[in-house]
């Protein structure tokens, strides 16, 4: 049990180095699909989308994260975003800086 929470802490904490949070991504889109859609805003770096273990689907959310702060801006600047008919739901992560991401490992 122990083992399962410390997974699940630093799975929140790798999370937290995303730049973008996105909701509501239709079923049918893979984390390919998504890497190529956000990829005309800049260099996408990484596309975490989590699977289910029961059902074996996506959870209809993702991360991804950027080569630099003004792809991120580009994404924002667009006023919404659909992929296949469905309209994203973006958040932007709170970048953190070097010095906090090494005073927390300390």
């Amino acid at each position: 049990m122990a083992a399962a929470s410390v997974v699940r802490a630093a799975g929140r904490r790798s999370r937290r180095l995303f730049d973008i949070f996105v909701a509501d991504v239709p079923w049918t889109v893979s984390s390919k699909e998504l890497k190529e859609y956000f990829s005309q805003f800049g260099s996408v770096q990484r596309c975490q989308l989590p699977f289910d273990k029961d059902t074996g689907f996506h959870r209809r959310y993702c991360w991804i994260k950027f080569s630099t702060p003004q792809d991120v801006q580009n994404v924002f600047q667009k006023d919404s975003h659909i992929l296949e008919g469905a309209k994203l739901t973006l958040k932007q992560q709170p970048r953190r800086r070097r010095s906090q991401r090494k005073n927390q490992s300390e």
